[in-house]
């Protein structure tokens, strides 16, 4: 008998990861039909969209997202309960929007599953209270979890980080410099400004500032920054402005794998370039008010991944005023030409690295739902 299956997430990544999840469940044979609020990398895999997830992106925080996503909602519950009728949904990071679904499904008595949770052991722990409520099964990946929601009494599988099984090999150098102009015999230093346009507001002018210091200390440095794919050309040329830093679109993985350093907004690009063991600094700059928020609700004095996961110091974080170009820039240049710091960050990613499961996370959520839906 066909079951049904929805999935919802919110962002790029998210829809990324889904697909990958759904590709996995075409590979058991599992018997289902699909649908879900994703994006293009989910329709590829024959998943009927409910919405795209393109029409919920917006800058920071404003009335008129707020406006879209409870429109959304009310409109989703309507169709879950009267239309689709899902034997599982299954929610994937945007822990904002599908935290509050997963209320009214649990009043629909639909069974819900999270993959990728919030990260309730970050900032704002009282989420855990929710997810224990609304959540039947969280889908952990990294391997700190399972015993906090172990301690909650929530049920839980460790799947691994998708990262793991998702992240290409590492580019060849020689090649890759020769495609884009670079010299081979000089180093390259690889600017991440971030996949949002807030953060591209907020950091861009920060991390050029940045490469102009670099440029005149160094001038045998070479640069270039990363355009995020989600982002169209318009958004991106807005606040790159005048520059003649080489900008590269749609290879972001080769390019952290081949850099000599990286100046990179925090987010999972940290975590990416720690399993290439490219030394890197993580920086991030927002309005105040959301920074004070921040201090107020976390639960961490690390932001960075490689930090948090190894439960140390390993990766500079460049926060808020002190998100300035002169300091980035010093940081940049100790791990470029301080050969003890920079090979000990090179062992310590390595480290952080050992610490992952080698799990195909995929696999793992697929292999979990098949299991739910046929016993």
């Amino acid at each position: 008998m066909t079951k049904r299956i929805f999935i919802i997430t919110g962002e790029y990544s998210g829809n990324i990861h889904a697909s990958n999840v759904v590709k996995e469940l075409r590979k058991i044979g599992t018997d289902v039909e699909i649908e879900g609020i994703g994006g293009d990398n989910l329709e590829a895999q024959g998943v009927k969209l409910f919405e795209h997830i393109k029409n919920l992106s917006s800058v920071g925080i404003s009335f008129d997202i707020l406006f879209k996503h409870i429109k959304l909602g009310k409109k989703l519950i309507k169709y879950l309960k009267e239309d689709y009728k899902p034997d599982l949904v299954l929610l994937i990071d945007y822990g904002g929007f599908n935290l509050g679904i997963a209320k009214y499904l649990k009043k629909l008595g639909i069974k819900v599953f999270y993959y990728i949770p919030p990260q309730v052991w970050a900032s704002r722990k009282h989420r855990i209270k929710r997810i224990k409520k609304y959540v039947d099964k969280v889908l952990c990946i990294f391997p700190f979890e399972p015993e906090m929601y172990s301690q909650y009494g929530i049920e839980n599988h460790y799947c691994g980080h998708p990262l793991i099984s998702q992240l290409p090999p590492a580019a060849g150098r020689i090649e890759f410099f020769k495609n884009h102009g670079f010299d081979t015999d000089k180093k390259l230093v690889s600017v991440f400004p971030g996949s949002r346009e807030f953060e591209l507001k907020n950091l861009m002018p920060v991390f050029k500032g940045a490469v102009k210091i670099l440029k005149k200390r160094h001038p045998d440095l070479q640069f270039c920054i990363s355009h995020a794919p989600n982002l169209s050309d318009g958004v991106y040329k807005k606040y790159l402005g005048e520059c003649d830093v080489q900008v590269i679109e749609g290879e972001n993985q080769a390019l952290l794998s081949v850099s000599d350093a990286l100046i990179l907004a925090s987010g999972t690009v940290a975590l990416e370039a720690c399993l290439y063991k490219t030394p890197m600094i993580i920086s991030y700059k927002g309005p105040k008010i959301l920074y004070w928020i921040y201090l107020l609700v976390r639960c961490l004095d690390k932001v960075c991944l490689p930090n948090i996961i190894a439960n140390k110091w390993i990766v500079p974080e460049i926060l808020e005023d002190n998100s300035r170009p002169e300091i980035i820039a010093d940081e940049i240049e100790k791990l470029l030409y301080d050969e003890s710091a920079r090979k000990q960050m090179i062992e310590e990613l390595a480290e952080v690295k050992k610490l992952l499961s080698s799990k195909n996370a995929p696999f793992e959520v697929a292999k979990i739902i098949d299991t739910e839906l046929f016993p």
